[in-house]
């Protein structure tokens, strides 16, 4: 069947000495996805979901029992007080936004103290001008670069927080960057730093990309809000929209208020019809999750075997499902997510190209073939066209076809002259 689908007898030899390497690191990712199916299952049973949570609701949304009993799902599962997920949360950055706008005020600060922010939320807090942004609305941003070696420079953090920081945004995962990925109980020795300082400063944590690959999250380290997308991680693949944050009552409320109207805040918001999809993806996330783990580690192990550097290494913990990978060139960038895109289910016909799409500051390329349009839980691959041309690979909603698909980008880049594997 590799044969059939394109795949060289060299790269499936390659494939090959890589996969039986990585044996014991699977069955560990396994023995981490058997317990947070675990731990959604439990939240489920806990709250008596029924089939009856499952019907559409339309307007108003109005005595939705589905929907409440979705967030409290949510809400037990990231051990939090309270939890907003809704379809009308349209990704992530918009979850994000949410949140922001919900908890600070004119001339409150915002501080990120793990170096820049992902590059859609630049505009939404004004770093890069944009139409309706928290600058225009009298709120301010700094943020402290992280070490050389990655950590936390705490001494910066100290002299930062003041009178007028309301909220420190940590990002997780790495965005289009290249620093390491915080473990949640990392992030919650930052947690604990700022809290010493300023008691009553609000942390959001921006989750995506790292729900369920540890057993853990940030809000079991005092994390205000725990703040995602659904067609990453915890949608499992099946959620077509929609985002959540789970965090404090107060919190919570207030991000309800925000994305409705005051007055309203949680009572309003029908399913339309998207309850199922959202229930069940939950309950595959935690296996889906583990699948694309595996594949970020076979696809770190094998770009590693043919030169290229890689964000974690091949050897590294995980902490969130994004393998980055240096290619060093726009010409190989465009090969690896040529062979994602061959990869694909949906549109694997279609040849990707870069374009500037809203919210970056580089044209950027992107493949992904996906069931619901722009998922980065299913297998795909995206960069920024810019130095040292780094691509960001994650996904795949089965470990089977992620391996395809990374073997597939092997043979773009060898199609291409990138690579050569003579020998193997």
């Amino acid at each position: 069947m590799y044969t059939t689908l394109g795949i060289s007898p060299e790269v499936v030899r390659l494939s090959e000495k890589v996969e039986r390497k990585l044996a014991e690191r699977f069955e560990t990712i396994d023995r981490t996805a058997e317990y947070n199916q675990l731990k959604v299952l439990h939240a489920m049973q806990k709250n008596r979901l029924q089939e009856s949570h499952f019907a559409a609701t339309t307007g108003y949304g109005y005595n939705d029992a589905g929907r409440e009993t979705l967030e409290k799902i949510y809400a037990d599962v990231f051990h939090t007080e309270k939890a907003l997920v809704r379809p009308q949360i349209t990704c992530g950055t918009h979850a994000l936004a949410t949140a922001l706008f919900a908890c600070v005020r004119p001339g409150d600060e915002i501080l990120s103290p793990v170096g820049p922010v992902y590059d859609t939320l630049q505009e939404v807090i004004g770093i890069r001008e944009s139409i309706g942004s928290l600058k225009e609305w009298g709120v301010s941003y700094r943020e402290c670069a992280l070490l050389p070696d990655g950590g936390f420079d705490y001494d910066a953090i100290r002299e930062a927080v003041n009178p007028h920081t309301k909220l420190v945004e940590i990002q997780r995962s790495k965005g289009y960057l290249t620093r390491p990925t915080f473990s949640p109980e990392k992030i919650g020795e930052l947690i604990r730093f700022v809290k010493g300082i300023k008691p009553d400063v609000l942390i959001m944590v921006d989750n995506c990309y790292g729900e369920f690959v540890t057993r853990d999250e940030p809000s079991d380290y005092g994390a205000d809000m725990v703040v995602g997308s659904l067609i990453k991680n915890p949608g499992g693949g099946l959620a077509p929209i929609g985002g959540y944050i789970c965090g404090t009552e107060e919190c919570v409320n207030a991000c309800a208020y925000r994305l409705s109207a005051p007055g309203l805040g949680q009572e309003v918001g029908a399913n339309l019809g998207l309850l199922p999809s959202l229930m069940e993806g939950l309950f595959l996330a935690p296996t889906v999750t583990a699948s694309a783990l595996k594949t970020a580690v076979f696809a770190a192990n094998m770009y590693e075997e043919l030169g290229f550097p890689c964000f974690p290494s091949g050897d590294a913990e995980r902490f969130d499902i994004i393998q980055a990978v240096t290619l060093g060139s726009p010409e190989a960038l465009k090969a690896f997510c040529s062979g994602i895109q061959l990869a694909a289910p949906v549109d694997s016909f279609v040849t990707p190209e870069p374009w500037d799409m809203p919210g970056y500051d580089d044209p950027v390329i992107m493949a992904a073939g996906t069931f619901v349009s722009g998922s980065s839980i299913e297998l795909s691959a995206d960069g920024p066209l810019r130095p040292p041309y780094n691509v960001y690979f994650q996904g795949g909603l089965t470990w089977f076809h992620g391996k395809y698909g990374i073997m597939r980008s092997v043979e773009e880049l060898k199609r291409a002259g990138v690579v050569k594997l003579h020998g193997i």
